[in-house]
């Protein structure tokens, strides 16, 4: 996933992480000032990166924020927002996202062969609270885990400036496919690096037990119809392993 993150952050300890997790809140952007404030987290992290140019409203968004398969994401802390992701689900119904414009000799054969992919970008967290809160960055890129165990994606992927692959490669065991190219409104190139989930999930989830979660957490987070609200069928709570991503 694209990111504005300056430096990979290391690995804090599972207490910590699971204090993190008692504290933090998901919440999707679905009003104008939800949006507006995750698109001037984005422009203060990007910014920090040197990665985009300043522009006079201090905000960063696209048209990709737009799209009916566009997930906005803030991660709050008693109310405040102090991190953001963004994710895309590709499929042969919704067949536009960032990934597939611009790596589409790669993410086009996915598609069309029936696979939903998972394309993450946008992941920030502010400065301030990534300092307090040294596990911000891995329970910000939980919701990518969680949103391809929804989905039943296949792959997920990582849209990545060269210095951030080796945490997505120890993390997550992605692979780099591709050369760097340019990413649309970004100043650096982008590199692609996939995560296959069948060959990943089991042994990502036993080295980081954060990145499990629930049938219900997820339906909750990711379920956009009307009935989301109603428990018709109880929980599934045996499915605890997510196939993992971002």
């Amino acid at each position: 996933m694209s990111t504005g993150l300056v430096a990979v952050t290391p690995r804090p300890s599972a207490l910590r992480m699971s204090d993190l997790l008692q504290q933090i809140d998901y919440r999707e952007a679905t009003t104008s000032a939800e949006k507006d404030r995750i698109y001037q987290l984005r422009y203060e992290a990007y910014r920090r990166g040197d990665a985009i140019d300043a522009n006079m409203t201090r905000r960063f968004s696209d048209s990709y924020d737009l799209l009916e398969n566009c997930w906005n994401f803030g991660i709050h802390i008693e109310d405040e927002l102090v991190g953001a992701i963004r994710f895309h689900v590709l499929s042969k119904e919704h067949r536009t996202g960032p990934a597939l414009d611009v790596f589409p000799d790669i993410v086009s054969p996915f598609i069309e062969s029936g696979m939903t992919i998972v394309d993450p970008t946008r992941l920030v967290v502010s400065e301030k609270a990534s300092h307090e809160h040294p596990g911000l960055l891995y329970v910000t890129v939980r919701l990518a885990c969680m949103a391809a165990e929804y989905f039943n994606a296949r792959y997920c992927l990582a849209t990545v400036r060269v210095e951030h692959m080796a945490f997505y490669k120890r993390i997550f065991g992605f692979e780099t496919i591709t050369e760097p190219r340019p990413y649309p409104t970004l100043k650096k190139p982008i590199c692609l690096m996939t995560g296959d989930m069948d060959t990943i999930r089991d042994r990502v989830a036993t080295r980081y037990p954060l990145f499990m979660s629930t049938f219900t957490e997820r339906r909750l987070l990711f379920n956009r119809s009307a009935e989301s609200s109603t428990f018709e069928e109880l929980p599934d709570f045996t499915r605890l392993m997510p196939r993992l991503a971002s």
